[in-house]
């Protein structure tokens, strides 16, 4: 991360912060089994996605980002549940160590990167569901409160988004010698 940006304190406290705090082991297998439920109900949304990972069945994938980690195992139903903590058939090691950095580029729409090892085939799928599976937050909204909110609540959060990227876009760095 550019030392020299104008969050670098922000981030460092709190990377400071994060390192000294482990959350309680209830709270984290909550928050997994939460995320696998959103996971299964964005890929219940996509036959294609379902069919994809239907094929690579039994197989485990193991994200690591620092000290967290989530293992999920695919499913017969193309769907995915939480593995037992056991051997993986792929790994991937998020490598982006600052919370905040990860925030700002994902918020950029930027890939963090990635350290990936183990099956290519597996490795080649999941590849696939990053980037062909949306999650349509509009539709799902709007069978709660109806077509035309969750379409107006959807442009405003675009154009929220939008502001942001704009406001964390590409900067020039600060150490450059002026001419």
């Amino acid at each position: 991360m550019d030392k020299n940006s104008r969050f670098s304190p922000l981030s460092d406290a709190f990377n400071r912060l994060a390192a000294g705090l482990k959350p309680p082991d209830w709270l984290v297998d909550e928050l997994q089994h939460r995320l696998v439920l959103f996971l299964n109900h964005v890929l219940m949304q996509e036959p294609e996605a379902q069919s994809r990972l239907a094929s690579q069945q039994g197989r485990v994938v193991r994200v690591e980002w620092g000290a967290f980690w989530l293992q999920l195992v695919a499913t017969p139903a193309g769907l995915c549940d939480l593995a037992p903590v056991a051997e993986h058939d792929l790994l991937l090691t998020i490598s982006t160590t600052s919370p905040f950095g990860l925030v700002r580029g994902l918020a950029r729409g930027e890939r963090p990167a990635v350290r990936i090892e183990g099956d290519a085939d597996f490795a080649s799928t999941v590849n696939w569901l990053i980037d062909n599976v949306r999650w349509d937050a509009e539709e799902d909204l709007a069978r709660v409160i109806g077509d035309a909110p969750a379409h107006a609540l959807a442009q405003v959060g675009r154009s929220t988004a939008d502001a942001l990227h704009r406001f964390l876009g590409p900067r020039a760095p600060h150490d450059k010698a002026q001419p």
